[in-house]
């Protein structure tokens, strides 16, 4: 079952809990309930429920950001919202709210952090080398 992409302006921006959701569905495609949970709960401190996740999933499933197929007994759910486009219109939020727009301000933050390692260094360096 292909998902169709649904519009991100339809009011689906995805909250934080629906974007963990959505990364775990784009990182390993279509997925059950059990499947999602047991990956979140990888990467939390404090265990989800598996029906806090089953109850998330269906109110993203009514929002239209997930797709379910149903032709198995075990429901496999799919991500109905692009994942770039998903990441861009999040980012520009952020640069938005925390840099006032700047795209600048956002890059000299993030060059000048201590996590920065050298091989980050090389990889920027030969994307800016690209775009001359």
């Amino acid at each position: 079952m292909k998902a169709d992409i649904i519009n991100i302006h339809n009011n689906t921006e995805p909250t934080k809990a629906q974007l963990e959701i959505l990364q775990v569905l784009w990182k390993f495609g279509p997925s059950t309930v059990r499947f999602v949970n047991d990956q979140l709960n990888q990467q939390k401190a404090e265990p989800l429920s598996y029906t806090s996740t089953l109850k998330l999933m269906q109110i993203m499933l009514e929002k239209e950001m997930l797709k379910r197929d149903e032709s198995n007994m075990t429901h496999v759910y799919i991500a109905a919202l692009e994942e770039q486009k998903i990441k861009r219109v999040v980012l520009d939020k952020f640069v938005d709210s925390m840099y006032d727009g700047s795209v600048k301000n956002l890059m000299l933050e993030l060059l000048g952090n201590d996590k920065t390692s050298n091989k980050d260094w090389s990889t920027i360096k030969e994307l800016l080398q690209k775009l001359d």
